[in-house]
């Protein structure tokens, strides 16, 4: 099935994004992250432009408007809290409630499971819990401010989904375009502001470097790969299967993290991490 093929590769290449752009906001800070990786984005949407194509109507902009701004704040939550750390928590807490936002939505509206979906989404819960509990001695536990956040980005990346949902099927990677662009809009002045404030403070390590700004770059270019990714699938399969098969990326996450930062996972993580996956795959077969 074309979907589920673009949606475990739309999470490879998502999860990728993260793990980069958190090692960005380490650096540079989680605002200068997005916004530069907004810029990166733009620029390769308006590159695949004349290959792709698509139909610049309202409805297309509009969504793809709004999307942007939604996108702003997952961004934004999720690179703030990955920064924090552990990515091994708190990357597949995000996806775990990003998968269960745009499954909400889908049950609202009318969408009904086979009975294995709904036994998966008590698994889903379960594992919730269990990535987010570190009972062993010497083992990464998270804040709360760094858990809070990590559900907020959740949910805002699931409603960002939604909105792409609604895009029409002609309108190829313009919302996508229009996403950016407002992406960047919101995320430069927010940035311009923070620098304004700094003036009157003594100087910081939260500024640009040409390390972190690559950095962050590279994780906006491969966010809008996964995006451009994501919406073919979206039109090509359904909402739900999407959404669960996308929050497959902490695998990938989750694996950097442990090789380059030497993060340790915890069993009950791995059980948790298991589970989760385990829920997403009843999810995409339902």
């Amino acid at each position: 099935m074309p979907a589920v093929a673009l949606g475990l590769l739309s999470a490879i290449v998502y999860g990728s994004a993260d793990f980069v752009g958190g090692v960005a906001a380490r650096r540079i800070g989680a605002l200068r992250v997005t916004a530069v990786g907004a810029v990166s984005g733009l620029a390769l949407l308006l590159l695949s432009l004349p290959l792709v194509g698509g139909a610049w109507t309202p409805a297309a902009l509009g969504w793809g408007a709004l999307s942007g701004v939604v996108g702003s704040i997952a961004v934004f939550l999720l690179y703030a809290c990955l920064a924090i750390g552990p990515m091994s928590i708190l990357s597949p807490l995000t996806a775990v409630v990003s998968a269960i936002v745009p499954l909400t939505w889908g049950l609202i509206g009318g969408d009904r499971f086979a009975p294995i979906g709904y036994v998966a989404l008590g698994v889903a819960l379960v594992a919730v819990v269990l990535v987010g509990f570190v009972p062993e001695r010497g083992a990464v536990r998270p804040s709360g401010r760094a858990l809070l956040m990590a559900v907020g980005a959740g949910v805002f990346i699931g409603a960002f989904l939604i909105l792409l949902d609604q895009t029409p099927a002609d309108s190829g990677v313009v919302p996508l375009i229009a996403n950016r662009a407002v992406n960047g809009a919101i995320m430069w002045s927010v940035v311009g502001l923070a620098v304004l404030r700094a003036r009157t403070r003594p100087p910081g390590a939260d500024r640009f470097t040409a390390r972190g700004t690559g950095l962050a770059a590279a994780s906006g270019v491969l966010d809008a790969s996964a995006n451009v990714l994501i919406l073919i699938g979206l039109r090509a399969g359904d909402l739900a299967t999407m959404s669960v098969l996308v929050a497959l990326y902490p695998a990938g996450t989750i694996i950097l993290a442990a090789i380059v930062l030497r993060e340790r996972i915890a069993p009950v993580q791995w059980i948790g991490l298991a589970l989760a996956v385990g829920a997403a795959g009843m999810l995409a077969a339902a």
